[in-house]
């Protein structure tokens, strides 16, 4: 199939209805009036969400904060939708297209930092917003509230969802959505993401699945009687100790990851109880699968090497990202009229101090006004988004809500989140989300445009079947082993 690009069709359509052209463009500049009349309020949420720093599958006052926007503005609410207190589906607007907007809340744990440019654990708090998504679902909410008001006063036909979807990190929400059906009707879905930089270039992830592997040994005095004991700590580093040498026989694109999430209490007490949490990370969910099922069996080997027993549950699992350039194409257009971020003197001052920390080739500050060039990109991290963009035509862009050179997962992407930096990037990411849609309510060709290529790309045959299999949302995943 050949593709026309987006930029041909926006001409094509000028040259044959320029007054559609001219609604569209008045459409856009409503959304956009719209979100920036109520900044403040925005940046407000999304400043309370960083304060909560609520992890997975336990956001319930975040999730709040956000249901709240999206009913005082006239949606309809599904709250614990597919077994998941915290998930919900916002919508506005009657029959076809329907859009989707994706909002995630979910903080990190182990990590945190005050709103300072120098390294400042905060007091108090086990977990932070280092990926940013008290942004992402807040300026998430904004796009579709300004959505919904033009649609009202404009008389357009279709309907516009949010989908509030818990637990990204490490939990797959999503997947759970997708499971029970609730995409099978959008037309098309459109997300975006906390980042250094403004880029809607289309690209990949990794496919990923995870588990807790628990060992349980037998507890004894480690001087007194350690033939007695069997230590579950033992199997743990065993099983580490095979995995790692797994790594020289597995494809060069896998990654694999995992923490000791318990290993005992005391040096002089055998441990009865360990635990190791794994990811196992590659392109392709085939091989994740295969790789995945080696490293069960080095848990049951290690197990059967030091006389305990070993039981593991399946966190999440996660499809790779299936880019859709007919889309991004639509998205990056959006992306380059609204334009990226320009700091104030504060905000430069700010970002100057910061950069002490950050490497020596960390861009300038002024690429944070820049739009990255579209281009397919790579695969780097993973995310429960695509699992979406296998059973939807879906796409997003990255937005400069951090000093350019922060890494995700840092305290520098905590601190710049927390400021008016990061509210900054997220208009930018609100902007550009309201604009695509108005384009897609508007232009029934660039649906049909981005819907052909989903169906090239994933083929006649292609049925989705979950990673995680039939098991329910792991909703007690963050919750230390002794409170579950």
């Amino acid at each position: 199939m050949r593709r026309i690009p987006a930029q041909a069709l926006a001409a094509l359509v000028l040259l044959l209805s320029p007054t559609a052209t001219l609604l569209a463009q008045d459409g856009k500049d409503a959304v956009m009036a719209h979100i920036e009349s109520r900044a403040g309020t925005y940046g407000e949420v999304a400043q309370q969400i960083w304060d909560l720093a609520e992890v997975g599958y336990l956001e319930d006052r975040s999730s709040a904060l956000l249901q709240h926007q999206l009913a005082q503005g006239g949606f309809r609410l599904e709250t614990g939708v597919a077994g998941m207190p915290t998930a919900f589906v916002a919508s506005w607007g009657e029959g076809s297209p329907v859009i989707g907007i994706l909002a995630e809340f979910d903080a990190l744990p182990g990590i945190s930092q005050e709103r300072a440019p120098e390294r400042a654990v905060r007091e108090g708090a086990g977990a932070g917003h280092a990926c940013g998504h008290h942004l992402f679902g807040t300026g998430s909410v904004a796009a579709a509230l300004a959505v919904k008001d033009w649609l009202q006063s404009s008389g357009t036909s279709g309907t516009i969802r949010l989908y509030g979807t818990p637990a990204e990190e490490g939990g797959a929400g999503k997947v759970y959505l997708v499971r029970g059906g609730l995409f099978d009707d959008v037309d098309a879905v459109l997300h975006w993401h906390a980042s250094d930089a403004n880029d809607a270039s289309p690209g990949q992830s990794l496919a990923n699945k995870s588990a807790k592997f628990r060992f349980h040994g037998t507890s004894a005095h480690a001087a007194a009687a350690p033939e007695r004991g069997r230590s579950a700590l033992d199997a743990v580093e065993a099983m580490n100790h095979m995995i790692n040498l797994m790594r020289e026989h597995v494809p060069q694109e896998t990654r694999i990851h995992y923490v000791i999430t318990s290993g005992g209490a005391a040096p002089n007490v055998i441990p009865d109880f360990a635990e190791v949490y794994y990811y196992v990370r590659h392109p392709d969910p085939e091989q994740v699968v295969d790789i995945f099922d080696r490293v069960e069996a080095a848990a049951r080997g290690a197990a059967l090497g030091t006389g305990t027993e070993v039981q593991f549950e399946v966190i999440h699992g996660i499809f790779a990202l299936l880019p859709n350039e007919a889309l991004a194409e639509v998205v990056n257009e959006n992306l380059l009229a609204v334009g990226g971020v320009d700091y104030d003197e504060k905000e430069k001052a700010f970002a100057e101090a910061l950069r002490e920390s950050l490497p020596d080739d960390a861009p300038p500050l002024a690429s944070a006004a820049e739009i990255q060039p579209f281009e397919m990109k790579p695969a780097g991290g993973s995310t429960d988004v695509g699992d979406v963009s296998w059973v939807v035509p879906t796409a997003g862009l990255d937005a400069a809500t951090w000093v350019p050179g922060t890494a995700a997962h840092s305290w520098q992407a905590i601190a710049s989140g927390g400021t008016s930096i990061g509210e900054k990037g997220m208009l930018v990411a609100a902007k550009t989300l309201a604009r695509t849609a108005v384009d897609l309510f508007q232009n029934p060709s660039l649906v049909a445009e981005a819907a052909a290529e989903y169906r090239d790309r994933v083929g006649a045959d292609f049925r989705y079947i979950s990673l995680v299999g039939d098991r329910d949302p792991p909703l007690d995943y963050r919750r230390p082993a002794g409170e579950r």
